[in-house]
């Protein structure tokens, strides 16, 4: 199975680089349900639970751009690089897994 670099975002936990499957059925596991991405920057992504905020889960972190409040996402999730040539997620950059750790 292919694996892909991402930064894995627990509530209440550090931030850290991990490697998982790259499925969507892996991705699905890791957010406990269907996927929801969020730009987070022109080629990196959050990929969420899309019903985190409605389905119990625990806030975890604030997306905050040029001072305002954006988005507040709830339960675990992930950071991907989403390549514009591409219709795949794929592994974040060393560096890109270093700054978004």
């Amino acid at each position: 199975m292919k694996k892909m670099k991402v930064v894995l975002v627990e509530p209440m936990k550090q931030a850290r680089v991990v490697e998982i499957d790259h499925s969507l059925e892996s991705m699905q596991k890791v957010v406990g349900g269907y996927i929801e991405q969020f730009r987070l920057d022109d080629e990196v992504y959050i990929i969420c639970n899309e019903e985190g905020k409605m389905g119990g889960f625990q806030p975890n972190r604030a997306i905050w751009y040029e001072g305002e409040l954006i988005e507040i996402i709830f339960g675990t999730f992930f950071i991907c690089a989403a390549p514009w040539d591409s219709e795949e997620f794929a592994s974040l950059s060393d560096e890109d897994a270093l700054h978004y750790a």
